[in-house]
Protein backbone atom coordinates (compact mmCIF):
# COMPACT_ATOMS: atom_id res chain seq x y z
CA UNK A 1 0.00 0.00 0.00
CA UNK A 2 1.31 3.09 -1.44
CA UNK A 3 1.25 5.87 2.01
CA UNK A 4 0.28 9.75 0.94
CA UNK A 5 0.78 12.22 3.01
CA UNK A 6 -2.41 14.58 2.77
CA UNK A 7 -3.45 18.34 4.11
CA UNK A 8 -5.98 19.74 3.36
CA UNK A 9 -7.42 22.99 3.07
CA UNK A 10 -10.22 24.73 4.08
CA UNK A 11 -12.73 26.63 5.77
CA UNK A 12 -15.78 25.49 7.77
CA UNK A 13 -18.92 27.22 5.85
CA UNK A 14 -17.42 26.94 2.49
CA UNK A 15 -19.80 24.24 0.99
CA UNK A 16 -17.38 22.78 -1.29
CA UNK A 17 -15.21 22.10 1.59
CA UNK A 18 -17.62 20.26 3.18
CA UNK A 19 -18.89 18.35 0.26
CA UNK A 20 -14.92 16.78 0.41
CA UNK A 21 -15.14 16.65 4.67
CA UNK A 22 -18.18 14.42 4.30
CA UNK A 23 -15.77 12.10 1.98
CA UNK A 24 -12.89 11.65 4.17
CA UNK A 25 -15.34 11.58 7.21
CA UNK A 26 -17.29 8.67 5.48
CA UNK A 27 -14.08 6.91 4.51
CA UNK A 28 -12.59 7.44 7.81
CA UNK A 29 -9.41 8.82 5.88
CA UNK A 30 -6.22 10.10 7.35
CA UNK A 31 -6.25 13.93 6.69
CA UNK A 32 -4.23 16.47 8.26
CA UNK A 33 -7.08 19.40 8.09
CA UNK A 34 -5.70 23.58 7.53
CA UNK A 35 -8.60 25.91 8.31
CA UNK A 36 -7.07 29.46 6.71
CA UNK A 37 -9.25 31.28 8.62
CA UNK A 38 -8.52 29.73 12.43
CA UNK A 39 -4.75 29.68 11.15
CA UNK A 40 -3.71 32.80 8.89
CA UNK A 41 -0.30 31.04 8.67
CA UNK A 42 -2.03 28.24 6.64
CA UNK A 43 -3.85 30.58 4.03
CA UNK A 44 -0.01 32.34 3.84
CA UNK A 45 1.31 28.92 3.08
CA UNK A 46 -1.55 28.06 0.60
CA UNK A 47 -1.00 31.42 -0.93
CA UNK A 48 2.74 31.01 -1.34
CA UNK A 49 2.38 27.24 -3.26
CA UNK A 50 -0.38 27.66 -5.60
CA UNK A 51 -0.55 32.11 -5.84
CA UNK A 52 -4.27 32.15 -4.29
CA UNK A 53 -6.27 31.03 -1.62
CA UNK A 54 -8.90 29.03 -3.32
CA UNK A 55 -10.26 26.34 -1.04
CA UNK A 56 -11.14 23.51 -0.99
CA UNK A 57 -7.39 22.63 -1.78
CA UNK A 58 -6.29 19.23 -1.14
CA UNK A 59 -2.16 18.44 -0.74
CA UNK A 60 -1.08 15.34 -1.83
CA UNK A 61 2.60 14.48 -1.25
CA UNK A 62 3.33 18.38 -1.07
CA UNK A 63 1.23 18.87 -4.80
CA UNK A 64 -1.88 20.86 -4.59
CA UNK A 65 -5.10 19.99 -6.52
CA UNK A 66 -8.29 22.23 -6.35
CA UNK A 67 -11.64 22.16 -7.55
CA UNK A 68 -13.80 19.61 -5.06
CA UNK A 69 -15.05 17.43 -7.82
CA UNK A 70 -11.43 16.13 -8.50
CA UNK A 71 -10.46 16.03 -5.13
CA UNK A 72 -13.88 13.57 -4.41
CA UNK A 73 -12.64 11.52 -7.64
CA UNK A 74 -9.34 11.16 -6.52
CA UNK A 75 -10.12 10.05 -2.53
CA UNK A 76 -12.73 8.13 -3.96
CA UNK A 77 -10.14 6.07 -6.51
CA UNK A 78 -7.02 5.94 -3.58
CA UNK A 79 -9.52 5.09 -0.94
CA UNK A 80 -7.93 1.47 -0.61
CA UNK A 81 -4.96 3.16 -0.49
CA UNK A 82 -4.80 5.61 2.01
CA UNK A 83 -4.11 5.63 6.13
CA UNK A 84 -7.04 5.58 8.03
CA UNK A 85 -8.36 7.31 11.28
CA UNK A 86 -8.81 4.74 14.07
Amino acid sequence: MKSYQLEFYYFEACPYCQKVMNVISENKIKVSFKDIYEDLANMQKLMYITGRKTVPCLFIDGKPMHESSDIVVWLKTNVNDLEKTE
